[in-house]
């Protein structure tokens, strides 16, 4: 799944008036009813009042017309607002609020920390130059992708936004202060496909609109926007490059305060280190131990080798994607997997143009509170027709036909889409609209591994022959990226040190525990089993993404979650109701889920 464009990253604009609350001891009641108040003003006057192009995403779209307020102000206005609201939600005491509630109360208190870690510690919004340019991009795509109104009046909340555009670039100016040179080479290298988006794909978004003077509006206000972006890109080349030269690392300290808030994960990143490392480890036996089934002649470097030869032609990629949807949802009711709510299936479609540079697939739902337009979207990214055969060919190896199961179920069965599918029984508002990427992105690839642990192989495709070993080594590469992605946000942001014996295997290591970008690149080549150029890509996305490491971390945490239900349930364990309770928990951190699901505060790993 590509990766969010975070709500917290751009919460900046004015603050409008609240309501105080007067910290005093509640009732239960009372004190349910006081948060729920809290929370929905929180939710207007803060999160999406700061971030207008979030609450278009959730299916609010009072906030259509309006745009973020980047400048260095609104900032501190947010801070304020955050500051203040923080103070809020703690004068509710937890002994007033029933256990669900309670939980909703940590979630979004630590959501709020998220936030405030972000803006005050952390500063991207004076050291990432793509925040601006790929932040407007957004505001005018979620306007574009789904018709949730008239053409007309979506064309006309558009030009709204572009109006205020060009002040986002003067806010950069002002802000930008000494950056990573990777996050100003980034931001150069997708500002290009970004002019091209307004040039190109805006417009052709709306070319349906009739309301002459808004054409003739959008006309003026989309050159302006141009414009503004190709001036930045020249002030980023001459300008912010040369003196890009901060540094991107968050430290132990900031790292593990980011865990905390974001997952509720307070395991010590020594600790987390050794997990990592051991379930890398695991995953490389278990593919050499398959590729040699594959092939006892070859190395399981060549058995990868050849795996990636074998895919769809790009012309036939989307049905191949799409010819899975109709095995794994009968493989599912069949073997009670989990309950998928609909019949409904998503739409595959093409990447959006300026998405494709940094994502392979994903997929798109609507917002939980969209009601004008539901259709969830499976992008995926195809070759472009100007691609040497070479570039094509080394893509297209990422989409072998062992990933494209595993694809296929991560983003749609019984991975994203079924997440979505379950999103109108989540408990609250607060579970709807504040997730934790261990519990999303976690549960998306704990389904890669359980779907093939179960039993499932494509149609046609026959238990211990070669082609579902393949599909087996598909799986395990995707889990090895992941596994990578693990140590590389580790060791790039913090000085954890190694685990005994790690540095005697990892010839990258030496007696240094902290990466540079080269070592990061290697790593994922070497230890994930990973292209060079998907390689570069990971790296380069670690720089910024710290915490990618969500994905194998939740992984373990749900697998651990679902073996101390199944001691405790004994032979009345089912794997079905598992899920169903997993799901409808919504997207919270798994810590709260264990605490519901066994009634207790035991290790989350």
């Amino acid at each position: 799944m590509k990766p969010a464009l975070a709500l917290t990253a751009t919460l900046l604009g004015l603050l409008m008036p609240t309501t105080s609350v007067p910290a005093q001891r509640l009732s239960a009641d009372g004190g349910a009813q006081t948060f729920q108040t809290l929370a929905d003003q929180y939710f207007s006057d803060v999160l999406f009042h700061f971030a207008p192009t979030g609450g278009t995403q959730a299916g609010f779209h009072q906030y259509d017309t309006q745009l973020e307020d980047y400048s260095a102000a609104a900032v501190q206005k947010n801070i304020a607002a955050l500051h203040a609201y923080e103070q809020k939600i703690t004068a509710v005491p937890v002994d007033a609020l029933d256990a669900s509630v309670a939980a909703d109360r940590n979630i979004l208190l630590n959501s709020i920390h998220s936030q405030l870690l972000s803006l005050e510690t952390i500063r991207n919004w004076e050291k990432n130059p793509d925040t601006y340019s790929s932040g407007i991009t957004n505001s005018v795509f979620v306007l574009m992708e789904r018709p949730f109104a008239p053409v007309n009046t979506r064309l006309k909340a558009a030009i709204a936004r572009e109006r205020l555009m060009p002040a986002v670039f003067t806010a950069a100016r002002q802000n930008l202060k000494n950056p990573p040179r990777i996050f100003t080479e980034i931001a150069l290298e997708q500002i290009d496909g970004i002019i091209a988006f307004f040039q190109t794909d805006v417009p052709e978004a709306f070319k349906d609109a009739t309301d002459k003077q808004a054409l003739s509006d959008f006309a003026q206000s989309n050159t302006a926007v141009i414009h503004a972006l190709e001036s930045y890109r020249d002030w980023l080349k001459s300008d912010l490059l040369p003196r890009s030269s901060g540094d991107y690392r968050l430290g132990s300290a900031t790292f593990a305060r980011k865990l905390s808030n974001d997952e509720m994960v307070d395991v010590p990143l020594a600790h987390l280190l050794e997990i990592a490392y051991a379930d890398l480890h695991r995953n490389q036996a278990e593919f050499a131990r398959v590729a040699r089934e594959v092939d006892p002649t070859k190395s399981p470097q060549e058995v990868l080798a050849q795996l990636a030869t074998i895919h769809p032609s790009p012309d036939k990629l989307l049905g191949a994607f799409h010819d899975q949807f109709s095995g794994l949802i009968s493989y599912i009711h069949a073997n009670h997997i989990i309950t998928i709510p609909s019949t409904a299936e998503p739409v595959l479609e093409e990447t959006p143009p300026f998405m494709r540079a940094t994502t392979q697939a994903s997929m798109d739902p609507p917002g939980p509170f969209e009601t004008h337009s539901t259709k969830a979207y499976f992008n995926v990214t195809l070759p472009e027709a100007n691609w040497s055969p070479a570039r094509t060919a080394e893509h297209m190896a990422a989409f072998n036909v062992g990933t494209i199961t595993s694809t296929a179920v991560h983003e749609a069965y019984p991975g994203h889409y079924v997440q979505f599918l379950w999103q109108d029984q989540f408990p609250s508002k607060v579970r709807k609209l504040v997730g934790a990427n261990t519990n999303i992105e976690g549960w998306a690839h704990y389904c890669e591994q359980m779907m093939l642990d179960e039993g499932y192989l494509p149609k046609g495709v026959t238990a211990g022959s070669r082609e579902a070993n393949l599909i087996r080594l598909g799986q395990l590469q995707d889990a090895l990226l992941r596994d990578a992605r693990f140590v590389v946000s580790l060791r790039l942001h913090t000085d954890t040190p190694l685990p005994a014996g790690v540095s005697g295997s990892d010839t990258s290591a030496d007696s240094q525990s902290t990466f540079t970008f080269d070592q990061a690149v290697s790593f994922f080549v070497r230890e994930g089993y990973q292209s060079h150029a998907i390689a570069l890509i990971e790296t380069k996305r670690g720089t910024s993404d710290a915490t990618y490491l969500y994905y194998t971390l939740g992984k373990l945490q749900i697998l651990k979650l679902r073996e101390d239900v199944r001691a405790r349930q004994g032979a009345a364990f089912n794997l079905q109701n598992f899920h169903d309770s997993f799901m409808r928990e919504g997207p919270a951190p798994i810590k709260v889920i264990r605490k519901d699901m066994l009634a207790n505060d035991s290790p989350v790993l």
